[in-house]
């Protein structure tokens, strides 16, 4: 086997484990970081917040409505309990119920106000939570079929790796090798290419017939001379 059929096995068997250890980089990031699964949780802690808050509040006006209602029935129990008897004062216990009650009813329109603020926290609550437990079965579901996906990532890369070892037992020129790697570091992965039309199909540079003879070669390597990548012909 020459060394330019050799190298472009070893291209096409590394471009392969190329691709794969990017696509297994990518499945690892979406296994750590899930935006949606974020959101989700973020969402619900933000509702549970606002729930506590209106429940909060919803208490803190039934206290203040029954607070009320209380200092009512004290009032009242002055003015008809019979110890008062002064007119001015009974007047005046009149006056105070009147205010009291009218001050009621303001209490129980922000009572009002609350429940309906708290039933629509809640209401919100329950649905961020399901929100919640449906993106988490979704996220569940999507990272067993990742994880299953990587298994066989993880198989391909092995079979991979023993055919690269394979193809390099068989390359006994280590200074077509040190270059191949040399080359791959300086052109993001890609060696060895081909000739497609009279042209380097990596860059395009048009190869005149000599050229083209130089690369089908078995002898000697011969370079892009524009890109400088190995030609296989």
């Amino acid at each position: 086997m020459s060394a330019a059929l050799g190298l472009y096995r070893l291209q096409q068997v590394d471009s392969q484990i190329d691709g794969i250890q990017a696509r297994q980089k990518a499945i690892q990031e979406t296994l750590q970081n899930d935006a949606n699964l974020r959101a989700a949780t973020q969402a619900l802690t933000a509702a549970e917040s606002e729930s506590k808050q209106a429940s909060q509040a919803l208490k803190q006006t039934e206290a203040e409505v029954e607070k009320q209602r209380i200092k009512i029935e004290q009032t009242e129990a002055s003015l008809y309990g019979g110890r008062v008897q002064n007119p001015k004062e009974l007047q005046d216990l009149q006056k105070d119920i009147a205010s009291l009650k009218k001050h009621l009813e303001t209490l129980e329109e922000r009572q009002l106000s609350a429940m309906l603020l708290s039933e629509t926290a809640e209401n919100e609550l329950q649905a961020t939570k399901s929100k919640l437990e449906q993106t988490q079965a979704n996220v569940n579901e999507q990272n067993h079929d990742l994880s299953k996906e990587n298994e066989a990532l993880d198989k391909e890369l092995e079979r991979l790796n023993s055919e690269r070892n394979a193809i390099m037992s068989d390359l006994v020129v280590a200074s077509a090798v040190t270059m191949y790697d040399q080359i791959r570091k300086q052109r993001r992965g890609i060696a060895v290419t081909t000739i497609s039309d009279s042209a380097c199909s990596a860059c395009g540079t048009t190869l005149t017939l000599s050229l083209q003879q130089s690369a089908r070669s078995a002898n000697q390597l011969f370079n892009c001379p524009t890109c400088g990548r190995i030609l296989y012909a």
